[in-house]
Order: C-alpha cells, then sequence, then structure tokens
C-alpha cells in the first residue's frame, strides 16, 4: 500500500511529556517548514509565518509564559508554576504557527484562517514522515494577551498553534475515531 496511506492511517500525536530527543536537525526543520508553507493559499498572501523555539529558546519562551502564569494566578503552588515554565522544554523544537490575515478585496479572511490550519497540518504530517512524534496544541498562553505578545506575535496575530517536534518514548496508544456513518452525509 502507498506509505503517505498508511502513516496517515497511524499517525497518533505524542504529548510533549512523553518526547525525547533527538530533535530535528537545522536541514530537517528547514524542509519541514518548506512543506509546511506548501498549501492551497488564494492570492498568495502567505497569511502565516513561524516563530521556531529551539535551544535556549524554549526556557526563555517557559519564563514568559510562567511570568503570564504569575500574573493571572498569584499565589499558584510550586509544583503548577514548574509545569507552566516546563511547555516548551518536553519537546526539543517547538514551532509556533502564526495566523496573520492580510486585508483583501477578494480573498475572505476565513479563507486564510483555512489556509494557516493547513501549515499546521502539513508540518505536523512532514515532521511524522520524517520519523518525529508530533503535537499541535494551543493553550491558554495562546490567547493570552501579555504571553502572545512576549512570545513573538504582532498586532493582529494570532497563534495558531504550537508543533511540538521531537522522538517519542513510546507507541502512543489510538483514540476513539468518529465513526464515519456520524460524520458523513451525501446530498
Amino acid at each position: 500500500m502507498n506509505t503517505t496511506i498508511d502513516m496517515l492511517k497511524s499517525r497518533r500525536s505524542v504529548p510533549p511529556l512523553a518526547m525525547t530527543g533527538p530533535g530535528p536537525d537545522a536541514a530537517e526543520l528547514e524542509t519541514m517548514l518548506a512543506l509546511a508553507a506548501r498549501v492551497p493559499d488564494h492570492g498568495k498572501l502567505a497569511p502565516w509565518r513561524f516563530i521556531v523555539f529551539e535551544g535556549e529558546g524554549r526556557a526563555r519562551a517557559g519564563d514568559i509564559i510562567l511570568k503570564s502564569f504569575d500574573a493571572a494566578n498569584p499565589g499558584a503552588d510550586e509544583s503548577r508554576r514548574e509545569i507552566e515554565r516546563k511547555r516548551f522544554l518536553h519537546a526539543p523544537v517547538v514551532v509556533g504557527v502564526v495566523s496573520r490575515p492580510v486585508a483583501h478585496g477578494k480573498i475572505p479572511e476565513w479563507e486564510q484562517v483555512l489556509s494557516v490550519g493547513a501549515v499546521c497540518m502539513n508540518l505536523t504530517i512532514a515532521a511524522n514522515a520524517m520519523g518525529f512524534a508530533t503535537s499541535w496544541l494551543t493553550q491558554w498562553y495562546s490567547y493570552d494577551a501579555a504571553a502572545a505578545s512576549a512570545l513573538g506575535l504582532k498586532p493582529g496575530e494570532k497563534f495558531a498553534g504550537f508543533i511540538h517536534i521531537g522522538g517519542s518514548k513510546g507507541a502512543p496508544e489510538d483514540r476513539p475515531r468518529p465513526a464515519l456513518a456520524d460524520i458523513v452525509t451525501r446530498f
């Protein structure tokens, strides 16, 4: 059978806590990002961009997340604060996928948002096809204005998600999938 079909049949998200190293090297990551950007993009607007968190940048991101968490949760216990501080430390690489719609007379914002979702999925599939585990997450800090800005968002931008990329400590279990009879209608 086609290896792409086989890979898609077995694709699973791996929680960042279950990830290990190594992550992609510079050339592998560049390939993943180039493939991620090969999505439908009506008007060639590129209504998305990437922020790569790797190496020490992951710890700096954790400090930003913790600062915003502390502001919203004074007196939180140290174990919870440690969870927030380590958000980006489990996977060797985390890619923030940024939605940045462009005002355009013919291309609706909705189509641009769909394009950024396709970028996230292409990145996930490219990384999986190259043998890496992935998890596409948003989490609260995607929507916290102070945290999102400190993590690199510009005015008018939103995080579509953070794609965590690394190895896996084991084969992830599948989750129940919807029955096609419940989600397919014919016109």
